[in-house]
Parts: structure tokens; sequence; C-alpha cells
């Protein structure tokens, strides 16, 4: 029986421009470590033989190697230079995968996603072709302008979040596709080639960190599960 390869394509090509910050802010420190290292290390926890694909600006290469030097940080990894856009990034991602894998694709910047989250989206892309970790809504939603707007029930709506996986063949054939400003996700992508999208079990606890405020709240999150 051929032995399952499981993939994860991590796309970090974030700035600090919103968290005010010169410093990108994948190699923030969240409780003294790099954000990026518990990324990848959420992915070494679920799977320990999992195939790591990390895409980086080119010109951070150096910033990662020496990051890796001072934390000992010794996960073993496949690096990749990323595109202008997150289409780009992970198409340049997808070059080293396979077509008889299971790959996801997930956010740098999200750093506290559970083993649960990652299995749950890894054994729902495996039986049904693609696995999107997505919570439902919360709030209120109004669809249309500030001035003109309707309520919608929010009950319909999701989240989305990260990981998203797929079967390696769907997800390389729908990247072979012209990128189009539409493109928000993987799902997306996929689901433009007629490929309906299977959502799996997120949690509202899997954050992306975009701003300093989410610095305290990961952090705070952190030492809850801890």
């Amino acid at each position: 029986m051929t032995k399952l390869i499981r993939s994860v394509i991590i796309v970090a090509g974030g700035s600090g421009i919103r968290m005010q910050s010169q410093t990108p802010k994948q190699f923030m420190l969240l409780l003294g470590k790099p954000l990026l290292m518990h990324t990848i290390n959420c992915f070494t926890k679920a799977y320990n033989d999992i195939r790591i694909v990390l895409v980086l600006p080119s010109d951070h290469f150096e910033t990662w190697k020496q990051l890796c030097k001072e934390f000992s940080f010794e996960v073993p990894l496949e690096i990749i230079a990323g595109g202008y856009t997150r289409f780009q990034s992970v198409r340049n991602g997808l070059a080293q995968i396979r077509n008889d894998e299971l790959v996801a694709v997930h956010d740098g910047a999200r750093p506290i996603v559970s083993t649960e989250v990652i299995k749950k989206a890894f054994e729902c892309a495996k039986a049904n072709g693609s696995g999107v970790a997505a919570v439902p809504l919360k709030e209120s939603i109004r669809e249309g302008s500030q001035a003109n707007s309707k309520a919608r029930d929010r009950r319909n709506f999701y989240l989305i979040q990260t990981p998203q996986v797929f079967k390696s063949e769907i997800l390389i054939s729908a990247f072979l596709q012209e990128e189009k400003d539409t493109f928000t996700d993987e799902a997306s992508v996929v689901e433009s080639m007629g490929q309906s999208i299977m959502l799996s079990e997120g949690d509202y606890r899997n954050i992306k960190v975009t701003t300093a405020e989410d610095i305290i709240v990961a952090e705070a999150l952190m030492m809850e599960k801890n």
C-alpha cells in the first residue's frame, strides 16, 4: 500500500506595515519566539512526517536563516521564493508538489491552528477532494452599501480560514489558469474550475495575526492553551 504523502505550503509574505513595525509580521516575537516558527510547529505536531514548503520573499531568506540559527530551529523544510501576489506565491510552492499528495495551504500568520483543525481538514480532503477550515459567522450581516443595505441570514455564511487542503492534482490543475482579481484564497481558485468545496471544522481561536492588537490576543490564547 502506497504511503499517503501530506504536504503543507506555508505562505509567509507579510510585511510589518499594519503592525506599524519594520519587522515583517511573520518574524515578530510571540511568547519569545518568531511567529512563523510557532506556525510551522503546529503542523509538525499534527503529523511528524509532513512535508513543509515555506514560501518567503527572496529578500527574507537571510533573515530567516539567521533566526533559525539564533533560536536553534531545525525543522526540515524547503524554502521557495514567493511571487508578487498570494496566487503567484502558492503557484511557486506547488511547483514542489507531486500529483499524488494531499496538500494544505496555510497562512504563515496563523500560529495557533490546532492539531484537530489540521487533521480534520486533511481527512475531509482525503474523503472529498477538499477540506477548507471554516467557522459559522457569529455577527449579524448586511449586504450593500452604507446608504443602501439589506439584512442577510448569517446562518448561510461562514468565515473561511486556513489550512485549506486539497488533493494535489486538483490544486495543481486549478493554479494553471490565469490569475483573477476574484481569487482571494485557494478555495476560490479551485471553485472557479467547477470543483465543489467541502468545508471542515475550523476554530474561532485560529486567528490571523495582522495588527499589533492581534499579537496580544494570540499570546493570551497561547498561554491559555498551554
